[in-house]
């Protein structure tokens, strides 16, 4: 019997699982994840009013409550306090990790650090209730915004950055980003990117929500779509209906709303400007086509006021101790999913999703993907049965001093958020904070 640990249950470590037990019968499957709640980004990334993209839950849901599948939160690998990478890979014949892409980019700019300005990361673990987000303060004395990118996390942001209090009440969104974002002064977002409509990698589907916000009108400058040299009708369908859309927008007359979002092309962020101690504005210089697909600045700047500045310009993978990593490209060196170390495959090690390809794709990406590093890992089987395996790792993690959360535990953690909802009237209602969540699942 092949027993391996998958550290991550997001979708990378569920698809991992779930390819390792329909392919091999004998196979069983621990899912490890730091947090006492499954899902990863499902949970702690998809916006809460992305209610069909957040069902993945339920197929997610499926393979942790299979019989050779179990669930153990709580469970840190790595780091200060966490279980070493050694030790784990003593207790398994075989270990995936499935830890995705934990960071986010920078800027690099002057500024960068000044209160006020954040990554959209940390603004989407706030309203997404990860327990290790805080109440930052982001929209305290909060009038204008700017938000830094134009991917689908860059219209996630701004588009919760304007939604009301009415749209929001019916999602799992915590009481507290609830009651913030509805008391919010917020009246513009602009959202900008340095290079064209053309090349904004947001799709077409979130970009026309945007559209659909009750009170918020959306604007385009004419002037910055016809900067951009790309003729639509040579383009791929998704950037050719992105440039619709927004040429849609653009010729549209002004009309009155309570709040507006501005989306904004060939504008390359240089510094972020303070006053009174904290961001002020956004200095942006003009860019324009450099005939190679890439843009040259102009040496023309413009200041946009915003006193919450959020960076959405990609996420980036980080060490994990006792593992080899590549810091070029925020990866753990692999072949076909085997960590390299040294150039040379490492036994028993694996990798899966962001962690191992770089944050790229959609979530359906992950499922061959995981299949790739299955194939590797189950072709190695016959090397791979050490006898010295015990023959239940939980026991072992207990006697290191490791505390796993159970599926149970998760279960009485939903029913925890479902009772809450209920007290608010509204309903399920994330838990957000460690001692919340672990005293729900009955850990000490």
């Amino acid at each position: 019997m092949l027993r391996v640990a998958v550290v991550g249950s997001g979708p990378s470590g569920c698809y991992t699982a779930q390819s390792l037990i329909q392919r091999d019968p004998e196979v069983h499957v621990d899912v490890l994840d730091r947090l006492p709640c499954p899902y990863g980004l499902v949970r702690y990334g998809v916006a809460p009013d992305h209610e069909k993209i957040k069902s993945l839950q339920g197929s997610l849901r499926t393979v942790l409550e299979h019989e050779r599948v179990r669930f153990l939160g709580g469970v840190r690998v790595g780091g200060p306090g966490g279980l070493p990478v050694e030790h784990l890979r003593g207790l398994y014949h075989a270990v995936v990790y499935c830890v995705g892409a934990a960071t986010d980019r920078r800027l690099g700019i002057p500024g960068e650090e000044l209160p006020g300005s954040w990554s959209a990361t940390e603004f989407v673990s706030w309203y997404s209730a990860h327990p290790d987000a805080a109440d930052a303060g982001f929209l305290r004395g909060v009038r204008s915004a700017v938000v830094i990118g134009v991917g689908n996390v860059a219209v996630d942001v701004t588009r919760m950055l304007v939604r009301g209090a009415a749209e929001l009440r019916p999602t799992d969104i915590p009481q507290a980003a609830l009651d913030t974002l509805a008391a919010s002064g917020l009246t513009e977002v602009q959202m900008a990117g340095r290079r064209g409509p053309a090349q904004a990698r947001f799709t077409t589907k979130e970009l026309r929500e945007l559209g659909g916000l009750p009170g918020t009108e959306v604007t385009v400058d004419p002037a910055e779509l016809a900067l951009d040299p790309a003729d639509p009708g040579a383009l791929p369908a998704g950037p050719r209906r992105n440039v619709e859309v927004l040429r849609d927008w653009a010729a549209r007359p002004a009309t009155p709303a309570a709040r507006r979002i501005r989306l904004r092309f060939f504008l390359r962020p240089v510094e972020l400007l303070a006053e009174g101690g904290r961001v002020a504005a956004v200095r942006f210089e003009r860019t324009a086509p450099d005939g190679a697909g890439g843009v040259t600045g102009t040496g023309r700047y413009e200041d946009v006021p915003a006193q919450l500045v959020l960076r959405s310009v990609g996420y980036r993978g980080v060490p994990l101790e006792g593992l080899p990593f590549d810091p070029a490209s925020g990866t753990i060196p692999h072949r076909e999913g085997r960590v390299l170390r040294d150039g040379v495959p490492s036994p028993g090690e694996y990798v899966a999703g962001w962690i191992k390809r770089g944050p790229t794709g959609v979530i359906g990406t992950n499922r061959p993907c995981a299949k790739e590093t299955v194939t590797s890992l189950l072709a190695d089987a016959p090397a791979l049965g050490r006898a010295d395996v015990p023959a239940d790792p939980v026991e072992a993690l207990r006697a290191a001093g490791v505390a796993p959360v159970p599926w149970d535990g998760w279960l009485a953690i939903e029913r925890a958020e479902a009772e809450l909802g209920a007290r608010l009237g509204r309903g399920v209602v994330k838990l957000a904070d460690w001692d919340t969540l672990l005293g729900a699942a009955r850990v000490p």
